[in-house]
């Protein structure tokens, strides 16, 4: 069962490359606080952020056959999103699969399950986000779905809609609303920035938000 469609052609570079700049806690907040994938994931590379298309991809339970298959249609610049029925600390990723997902030209990696060769990965240099990391192989006996609509943390990653990861953790922008949510990221950035120099000098956040004004107004 495959869906369909380039999911890498859905949202114009510039407005990925904004959403990647930003990171996941701005854009959560400009997207007003909808998409977060609400799960543990540990950062494999540290210190790596990234944003692009979801190539989703809904293995089989505890099987990675069709990890196998999803980087025969893996593209540039995607993030490879691996799904189960239900997350379990299975290695679906490897250093031999994570090779073959660069090569591919992925930009990043999220699995909802386990990774193994935490090492290699590392030096492999490809940014991945895990549930686990664990030596429980995967069978490959199981064809599941690629390019479907796949559930990780409580949130809904349809092929094509951008994600976001860093350290912080990872969230989820439909590729239709993609643009909007970019430009509120920005008008975001720059509310912040004003807020930064006015704190660096020495004002609150509890007189800038009105927060003083409210509670003394509230006795």
């Amino acid at each position: 069962m495959n869906g369909t469609g380039d999911a890498a052609a859905a949202v114009d570079p510039p407005v990925i490359a904004t959403l990647a700049a930003a990171g996941v806690a701005t854009v959560y907040e400009a997207a007003g606080r909808r998409g977060l994938i609400d799960a543990d994931l540990v950062q494999i590379v540290p210190g790596t952020r990234v944003a692009g298309p979801a190539r989703t991809v809904l293995c089989g339970q505890d099987d990675n056959r069709t990890v196998h298959e999803a980087m025969t249609r893996l593209r540039p610049g995607e993030v490879l999103v691996l799904t189960m029925p239900r997350p379990a600390p299975v290695a679906l990723v490897g250093e031999l699969l994570a090779t073959q997902a660069k090569v591919a030209g992925a930009v990043g990696v999220l699995v909802d399950a386990a990774v193994r060769d935490v090492d290699e990965l590392r030096e492999l240099g490809l940014p991945i986000w895990a549930r686990w990391t664990r030596v429980r192989g995967a069978t490959k006996r199981e064809r599941g779905a690629l390019d479907v609509p796949v559930r990780v943390g409580g949130a809904t990653v349809c092929p094509g809609d951008v994600v976001v990861l860093d350290a912080d953790g990872a969230v989820v922008v439909a590729r239709g609303g993609a643009a909007d949510v970019a430009a509120a990221t920005n008008a975001r950035i720059e509310r912040e920035t004003s807020l930064r120099s006015r704190l660096e000098a020495g004002e609150h956040s509890y007189d800038l938000h009105g927060m003083r004004a409210e509670d003394e107004h509230a006795g």
